[in-house]
């Protein structure tokens, strides 16, 4: 007996085409958008020579984490200096930056709205698994019929694929927040926007920022891939490697993007360790100044 096929991939087709259709101008925009944007930021980062680029992010480094992440990070940018990949990596950085920025300005406010709301949290979840189960390189199917081919399906690409860690880990670390913090702020008679800016998220801090390292780690990732549709960076210098088989271009490539990699991931954990470190010592100093008034002194110091 013959199982009759369901004409699914038709479907989506037709749909895909019909959005296409309808809201073209809508992606016209988007496009531009995305462009303009990453134009910018590549020309902040390309433009200035090199060791102006290193001494900036070394500077980022030694606030982050100290001087050892500082001369870390030089030796490392140097490394891709001296490979003669300084340009594909700062066009790599500067897609990485642009969908991480994008990916958190949507990550954060819905992560924080299904902390208040088990409907949207009961919503979003499920959305979110998909995101993360798909494989990389779908996403570029459905980025290149709405936007062609360039930079910009390989940055939307990029943003679907790291916004779901982003999204979690905003709302588990709201959740996370003690609620008699927050009940003690009611009982002052904070307004819900004040409790969440000056307790909720300074509180949640730790977990926001350890989101903003997956996404940044993630973006990465498919930063490289997005170069398959038409994106620029050290990914074209991978896919090249492998289409040739030159082993040593698809090492230096390579090497790049790790030593990206692990800039990105230290600065990101390092503030985030520090925040959650003077967390820890407003929390210590408030019960220390006055051990009697409980949560309410704990509200105080962290407004």
């Amino acid at each position: 007996m013959d199982i009759p096929r369901i004409p699914l991939g038709d479907w989506v087709e037709t749909f895909i085409g019909w959005v296409i259709d309808v809201f073209g101008g809508f992606f016209d925009v988007v496009s531009t958008v995305f462009s303009g944007f990453y134009d910018g930021v590549d020309w902040l980062l390309a433009t200035p020579p090199f060791w102006a680029i290193i001494i900036v992010i070394a500077a980022i480094g030694w606030l982050a984490k100290g001087w050892k992440l500082a001369v870390g990070a030089i030796i490392g940018l140097l490394v891709i200096a001296v490979l003669d990949q300084w340009e594909n990596a700062m066009d790599t950085l500067a897609l990485t930056i642009v969908a991480v920025v994008i990916a958190l300005i949507i990550a954060i406010p819905v992560g924080i709205w299904a902390a208040k709301s088990q409907t949207v949290s009961a919503t979003v979840r499920p959305i979110l698994d998909f995101l993360q189960t798909m494989p990389a390189f779908v996403y570029l199917i459905p980025a290149i019929f709405l936007f062609g081919v360039g930079v910009v399906p390989g940055m939307v690409a990029t943003v679907l694929f790291a916004v779901a860690p982003g999204v979690r880990l905003t709302e588990l670390g709201i959740r996370g927040v003690d609620q008699e913090v927050v009940e003690a702020g009611n009982a002052f008679g904070a307004t819900p926007g004040r409790i969440l800016r000056q307790i909720q998220l300074p509180l949640a801090m730790p977990s926001i920022m350890a989101g903003v390292n997956q996404v940044i780690m993630l973006a990465l990732s498919m930063a490289v891939i997005a170069s398959m549709v038409g994106g620029p960076g050290l990914g074209k210098d991978i896919i090249q490697a492998l289409s040739r088989t030159d082993i040593s271009l698809g090492f230096e490539a390579g090497l790049a993007v790790v030593i990206i990699a692990m800039i990105l991931d230290r600065i990101t954990s390092g503030f985030g360790d520090a925040k959650r470190s003077r967390r820890r010592a407003q929390v210590a100093t408030a019960m220390d100044e006055a051990p009697d008034a409980g949560t309410e002194t704990v509200v105080v110091h962290a407004g």
